[in-house]
């Protein structure tokens, strides 16, 4: 009984999650080409962060409990938000630090074929058996 509850709650949370557009923009800053945009996406929290405020004010001056509601998602979306800026940048370092590992352990390689130092800058992929 349990794996059937966790099974249905891990389908349900995976078909709603491509239709959250936050979650959708947090996929994308996870990608390669879009971890250098983790940082200014951090300034999508301010925005969220007046909503929450908004919200509560609203609730506060007697208006409808729904804006308790609104309020806990804007204020999580702005901590997703501002949780990600720091989180991609740290994995762009990182990133970046393999890819560079990569340049110099090819350059030793073609370096250690016979290659001259000339042909380090742009690796050739050739056979030498021809």
């Amino acid at each position: 009984m349990f794996g059937l509850i966790l099974d249905v709650t891990a389908r349900i949370h995976y078909a709603l999650r491509g239709l959250m557009p936050t979650n959708v923009l947090l996929d994308a800053l996870h990608t390669r080409r879009g971890l250098k945009w983790g940082v200014p996406a951090m300034l999508l929290a301010v925005p969220y962060a007046l909503a929450a405020v908004f919200c509560t004010s609203q609730v506060e001056a007697g208006g409808s409990g729904w804006f308790n509601l609104l309020a806990l998602i804007f204020a999580w979306n702005a901590l997703k938000f501002l949780v990600a800026g720091p989180l991609t940048l740290m994995r762009l370092l990182w990133v970046l630090g393999r890819e560079a590992n990569a340049r110099r352990r090819a350059a030793r390689a073609l370096l250690g074929e016979g290659f001259g130092p000339e042909l380090v800058e742009e690796p050739v992929l050739t056979s030498r058996r021809a």
